[in-house]
C-alpha cells in the first residue's frame, strides 16, 4: 500500500510545460479517486528560481490545487531552487511520519535522473515505485515487492553533477544539536598523534535517534551515506584529518585485525598502521571504541570491543599485531577505552555473564540474576594488563581525576551519544579516531 505521493514537476520538459496545469490536476483527481481509504500523502515538488520572492512554479499550481479539499490536509508543494533540496525536504517529511513506500509520478524524461538522486539521498528503508505523469494509473492496487534501485543509465558526467550537487546542499546546511565536539585522552601524546572520540552534536543527521552527527550508514536506517559522509567531513575539518585518507573497522565482532598496506580481510574490528596521515577509526554505540598509540615505534591502532570482541580478545589482538608488525615494545603502547554502555546499564544473559564472571567476578555485578550486569570495560583492562599491557598505559573510568575521564556511559548521556541499548534498532553510531601526524 502507498504510504506516499511525489509528483515530480521541477523543470517540467517544455512538452509538458503548457499543460502543468491539467497534469497536476488529472493526477490529483486519481490519487483522490483512488485512496479514500488509505489515503497517502502527496507531494508536490516545483522549482523556485532564484533571485525571485515569487515561488516559480508554484505560482501556476494553484489553480490546479483548488477543489481537491479532501486532499488539502495531505497535500503540500515543496519548492526549491534544486532537485536535491526539493528531495532532501521531502526525505524529512517522510521521516517524520514513519513513511517508507513512495510512488513517483514524473515525465519520462526525468525518470533515470531522478533515480540517481534517490540512490544517493535515500536507503533501502524506502521502496520505490514509478509511473508516467501523463498515464497515471490506480494507486489502490499498486503491488510493491521490491526496492526500485535499478542501475543507473545516466552518462557519467550526469552522475557526478547530481553527486556535486547533493554534496554542496548538504554543505550549506546548518549543524544542529550545537557544535561538533571532539573528546580527547591526555594519556596520547598530541605532538606525535591526532585522536579523539566523537559526540553526537554538530551533524546535520536530523532523525532524532541519529541526530545529529551520526557516523555510520546502512541499509536498516534512515541516513543516507551522502549524510554520514558530510558528518565526517565536517568531524576532519575540525579535527584536521583528511577524510579520503580515513579507513574504519568493518565490525564483525570478533578480533581479526587489519595491518594496513597489506591484504584486507572481508571483516575486522581491529587496524593498525604506522604510516602518517592516515586515520584509522572504530565505531561504538554501546561497544567500546579502543584506540592505541606507540610513541615510541610511532604506530597506531584502532578496536571496535563489543561484549563478544571483549570476549574473544580483540584488544589484546590489535596490541599484538603492533608489536609483531612494528616492533613495539608492550611496554610502550598506550591504550585509551572511549565512551561505551557502563557496567550502571549493560546487562547480558546469565549464560553470557559466566563468560565474564571467569574474567574476573568484579566483571559482573547480581550475577545469579537471569540478566547479570556487565562491566566490558574492567574485563578489556583486566585481559589487556594480562597480555602485558601496563596498568598506568590504559585510561578508562577507573582514572583518579575524573575530570580528565572521557569513558562516559553513552547509555547515560542521550544528549552527548548514541546508544543501540537505549534507542533501539535505528541507533547512532559515534566513532574513536587516531592518526599519526606528518
Amino acid at each position: 500500500m502507498v504510504e506516499a505521493v511525489l509528483i515530480d514537476l521541477f523543470s517540467l520538459p517544455a512538452n509538458l510545460q503548457n499543460n502543468i496545469q491539467g497534469l497536476l490536476h488529472n493526477t490529483l483527481e486519481t490519487i483522490e479517486k483512488c485512496s479514500s481509504i488509505h489515503a497517502p500523502c502527496i507531494y508536490v515538488m516545483c522549482c523556485q528560481k532564484q533571485g525571485s520572492e515569487r515561488k516559480g512554479e508554484q505560482e501556476f499550481l494553484l489553480p490546479a490545487l483548488r477543489g481537491f479539499q479532501s486532499l488539502k490536509r495531505r497535500l503540500e508543494v515543496v519548492c526549491a531552487q534544486t532537485t536535491a533540496a526539493a528531495l532532501y525536504t521531502i526525505k524529512q517529511r517522510l521521516d517524520e511520519k514513519d513513511l517508507s513506500i513512495i510512488k513517483v509520478v514524473l515525465p519520462t524524461l526525468r525518470k533515470d535522473l531522478m533515480k540517481v538522486y534517490i540512490d544517493h539521498l535515500f536507503t533501502a528503508v524506502y521502496q520505490f515505485e514509478f509511473e508516467d505523469l501523463r498515464m497515471v494509473s490506480d494507486f489502490e492496487n499498486l503491488q510493491i515487492s521490491e526496492p526500485q534501485h535499478e542501475g543507473q543509465t545516466l552518462p557519467s558526467q550526469d552522475v557526478a553533477l547530481i553527486q556535486s550537487e547533493i554534496q554542496m546542499y548538504l554543505e550549506s546546511l546548518p549543524s544542529l544539536k550545537g557544535e561538533l565536539t571532539i573528546l580527547r585522552s591526555s594519556l596520547i601524546p598530541d605532538d606525535i598523534f591526532l585522536h579523539g572520540f566523537t559526540t553526537r552534536t554538530g551533524g546535520i543527521s536530523y532523525i532524532p535517534t541519529l541526530s545529529s552527527c551520526n557516523l555510520f550508514s546502512s541499509s536498516k536506517r534512515r541516513d543516507p551515506q551522502v549524510v554520514v559522509k558530510e558528518n565526517l567531513r565536517r568531524l576532519a575539518n575540525a579535527a584536521g584529518f583528511n577524510p579520503e585518507a580515513f579507513h574504519r573497522v568493518k565490525v564483525d565482532h570478533a578480533n581479526a585485525v587489519c595491518i594496513m598496506g597489506k591484504t584486507e580481510p572481508d571483516n575486522y574490528d581491529g587496524i593498525v598502521t604506522n604510516q602518517k596521515g592516515v586515520t584509522l577509526a572504530a565505531p561504538g554505540a554501546d561497544c567500546i571504541p579502543v584506540l592505541f598509540a606507540d610513541p615510541v615505534k610511532k604506530a597506531c591502532g584502532a578496536a571496535h570491543s563489543g561484549w563478544k570482541g571483549t570476549l574473544l580478545g580483540v584488544s589484546m589482538a590489535t596490541v599484538n599485531a603492533m608489536v609483531s608488525e612494528y616492533g613495539c615494545n608492550m611496554k610502550d603502547i598506550l591504550v585509551v577505552l572511549g565512551p561505551s554502555v557502563g557496567p550502571c546499564c549493560y546487562k547480558l544473559p546469565h549464560e553470557s555473564a559466566k563468560e565474564f564472571h571467569r574474567i574476573d567476578p568484579k566483571c559482573v555485578r547480581l550475577f545469579d540474576s537471569a540478566s547479570p550486569y556487565i562491566d566490558i570495560r574492567r574485563a578489556t583492562r583486566i585481559l589487556l594488563e594480562r597480555g602485558g599491557i601496563l596498568p598506568e598505559n590504559i585510561q578508562d573510568d577507573s582514572i583518579t581525576d575524573q575530570n580528565q575521564n572521557i569513558t562516559y556511559c553513552t547509555a547515560c548521556h542521550p544528549d552527548k551519544f548514541y546508544s543501540h541499548f537505549r534507542d533501539g534498532t535505528n541507533f547512532g553510531t559515534q566513532i574513536g579516531f587516531i592518526s599519526i601526524k606528518d
